[in-house]
């Protein structure tokens, strides 16, 4: 790059980050008095020309100063190469705000709600695809004649529950019996250590239960159906995205040119953001979508950042996304540093917990 080309990337960012500020357009001599660009004025003028022919700029109207275009705010955002972590007093929120999480759907919420804190945008959260949990406890209930209420307790607190049929009779005794071999070969365990578990079981109730040959086999039909329901309560699959911060962008409605409901609608549906999500590599850090790169006609006033966060426990690993929502004046170094923050703030309290 040569000394005229690293001059003008440096008064494209120095414009952006002032019109992000401001948000008026942005003059030269405003630029020599705020930025150290060592060139006159006049130098600068130029340079905003070269910019503004290369489509990187544009003049609101005649006199005024240059406004950044959605390729300028590509070209600053290409650009940044390193972000700040999470402020000390930022982390603490964080970490505090999260203590007293106990399942998913808590753990959702309030990344979601800090989020849109952190950064005054309208937050988004995406459940795991596919969240596999590992089983606290079971409890076997006897409900009327020949019928048990099985409940799983997964570790994060889930709580799945269904009645199956008991084709012989057991007593109080036999039950309790039954949940304790249950709870001795599943408890701990994972949907695969689950999956594996029907044959030992079947050697444990054949010597824990000295019955007739037929009353066994539907003993161990009985476990099947009961390990049936283990399995559905160890797994759950979700497109769900949560959203908070929604006046934020309502606050930010001067930015749109089209109704600031328009824009609600459609990320209300979400089809927009999962084919986002869907684009961005769980290898990248921070994805940023800006303008026509959403996809959307709705959302060409828009900037979207998110970064992916490692769902993972004992017995699953996988990844989702979490992510802000703004008008393309968005403090973009601000908000990826942020949602990478988060992001990854959340892996770790997921691995963790």
């Amino acid at each position: 790059m040569g000394s005229a080309d690293k001059r003008r990337s440096q008064v494209l960012s120095a414009i952006v980050s002032d019109f992000v500020s401001t948000g008026e357009p942005v003059g030269s001599m405003s630029l020599v008095a705020r930025h150290q660009l060592g060139v006159s004025p006049a130098t600068i003028r130029n340079d905003m020309s070269v910019l503004e022919a290369q489509g990187y700029l544009y003049q609101p109207h005649t006199s005024a100063g240059r406004v950044p275009t959605e390729k300028g705010y590509r070209c600053f955002v290409d650009q940044i190469t390193s972000l700040q972590p999470l402020r000390p007093q930022q982390r603490r929120a964080l970490e505090t705000f999260l203590l007293e999480a106990h399942t998913i759907d808590e753990i959702v919420e309030r990344t979601v709600k800090l989020l849109a804190q952190l950064t005054h945008q309208l937050a988004v959260v995406q459940y795991p695809k596919t969240v596999s949990y590992g089983l606290r406890h079971l409890e076997l209930v006897p409900v009327g004649e020949g019928q048990l209420l099985v409940v799983a307790i997964t570790d994060t607190a889930k709580v799945s529950q269904r009645l199956v049929g008991l084709p012989l009779a057991l007593d109080s005794v036999q039950i309790m019996l039954l949940r304790e071999l249950l709870n001795k070969h599943l408890a701990g365990g994972s949907r695969e250590q689950v999956e594996q578990a029907l044959p030992a079981l079947s050697s444990a109730l054949a010597l824990a239960f000295p019955v007739g040959d037929s009353a066994l086999r539907a003993l161990v039909e009985t476990t099947s159906e009961i390990l049936e329901v283990v399995l559905e309560s160890l797994t759950e699959t979700s497109e769900r995205i949560v959203m908070a911060g929604a006046g934020n962008l309502v606050r930010a409605e001067c930015e749109f040119s089209n109704p600031i409901g328009e824009i609600l609608d459609v990320l209300e549906e979400q089809v927009a953001l999962l084919q986002l999500f869907s684009e961005a590599r769980a290898d990248e850090d921070v994805h940023v979508a800006i303008g026509s790169e959403t996809g959307k006609e709705e959302l060409e006033e828009t900037a979207i950042v998110t970064s992916p966060y490692a769902a993972t426990n004992a017995s699953n690993s996988t990844f989702a996304h979490l992510g802000v929502i703004g008008p393309r004046r968005m403090d973009y170094m601000g908000a990826m540093s942020t949602v990478k923050a988060v992001s990854r703030y959340l892996s770790e309290y997921l691995k963790g917990s």
